[in-house]
């Protein structure tokens, strides 16, 4: 389904053009018409599904721009993805005078204050923040009229669901309300059934998690081995961007330094950076002014970097989730992609559970792990790839 077959502005319209938008990711042919329509929507769909142009049309397009006042307020866990929530709240917006802004922690408060009091329309927030100025500044919260959640199951993740809970409360009238989760754990749907008046539930990602549109490539190496096989990988790779996750800051910042004697455009995310380095970071990756990123998690959740290529996990993955929203920062939005994961013994146990229940199809980069090594597969030897070549001689891909 197109865009344009929508009741859409054509100001709305023209800006997605002007996007490249123009055919609808499944999540966004669902929950886009029934947003319209005033409808509770819960969204689960695997990351990199176009979750925000399916909230962010909408509400764009149900704001009325010569109320100067709050009408849709949208709260997300970091405040990585609160600016990438409003950078493109402000493209799809950018012709018909609607403002949005972005409220998180790390910045002035007072700027903060006197850009409400200068025309919001669509406010983007982190919980923390957003408590923290409305017990300390007046935000009056009587004009919204769309409430959003998203990535509900990492704001539980990070504590906070009881922050959620009070902003909840304090929205007295009825309001349209949706959540988007990747996944729906027993809190959020808590949350769900708590909030939410006879909602639509689209759950496009119930029997897959993995994105779709990546190949998962895997190679069985010694720990000792680990940085020679990345830089390998690097230089015998045609990359557009890529992303190589790292478990640690103090590991990052070691594998960042061997990596620039080597490679030119890097450069080294991780969370104790400022905010203002963090962002300009961000900011020259998107621009492709930087082709090999180091980074820890904290590039791992919900930022979408459209022309990453590669996703590199130089270090499993800390959890079973963390895998899929590391890889998803590839192959988002149906483009196609690679993940390359390093892979020693001590973690096979954790390997062939993650194979299983993502429905993998692993390609593997040379030799696979022996018989027997970590705990026996569930469901066979489904890998298909091929001892000692350096590469595989078919494709493989996740299964749908």
């Amino acid at each position: 389904m197109k865009f344009n077959e929508l009741s859409l502005q054509p100001e709305i319209l023209e800006a997605l053009d002007d996007m490249g938008y123009e055919e609808m990711t499944p999540i966004q042919e669902a929950a886009i018409p029934a947003i319209l329509e005033g409808k509770d929507v819960v969204g689960t769909a695997e990351t990199g599904s176009g979750k925000t142009g399916a909230c962010g049309v909408p509400l764009v397009q149900m704001v009325d721009p010569s109320l100067h006042e709050v009408q849709a307020l949208i709260l997300v866990p970091t405040r990585e993805l609160a600016q990438q929530y409003v950078a493109e709240l402000a493209d799809i917006a950018r012709h018909t005078g609607v403002r949005p802004f972005a409220m998180f922690g790390g910045f002035d408060m007072g700027i903060q204050r006197a850009k409400l009091k200068d025309r919001v329309h669509i406010l983007v927030a982190t919980p923390g923040r957003l408590i923290d100025f409305m017990w300390n500044h007046s935000l009056p919260l009587n004009h919204i009229r769309t409430l959003v959640l998203d990535e509900a199951d990492e704001m539980l993740k990070m504590g906070f669901v009881e922050n959620v809970d009070f902003i909840f409360s304090c929205v007295l009238h009825e309001c349209q309300t949706l959540l988007f989760s990747a996944t729906m754990p027993k809190e959020v749907r808590r949350l769900a059934d708590s909030y939410l008046k006879d909602p639509l539930r689209i759950e496009l990602n119930k029997d897959q998690v993995a994105p779709q549109s990546l190949e998962h490539h895997f190679q069985y190496i010694s720990a000792r081995e680990r940085e020679h096989a990345l830089e390998t990988y690097l230089a015998e790779t045609e990359i557009e961007q890529a992303i190589v996750f790292v478990n640690s800051r103090a590991g990052g910042g070691r594998l960042y330094r061997a990596l620039q004697k080597q490679f030119d455009s890097i450069d080294y995310i991780q969370g104790g950076l400022e905010q203002a380095q963090r962002t300009s970071i961000f900011n020259r990756f998107r621009k492709k002014q930087v082709r090999l990123l180091v980074a820890t998690d904290v590039a791992g959740r919900g930022l979408d970097f459209s022309h990453v290529s590669h996703v590199i996990n130089f270090e499993w993955p800390q959890s079973d989730e963390s895998y899929t929203h590391r890889t998803g920062r590839a192959g988002r939005m149906g483009r196609s992609g690679t993940a390359i994961t390093f892979v020693t013994d001590r973690d096979l146990n954790t390997l062939w559970r993650v194979l299983e229940a993502n429905r993998i199809e692993p390609i593997w980069r040379g030799d696979k792990p022996p018989a027997g090594a970590g705990t026996k597969k569930p469901g066979g030897n489904r890998s298909g790839g091929r001892r000692g070549g350096p590469k595989p001689s078919s494709r493989s891909r996740s299964r749908k």
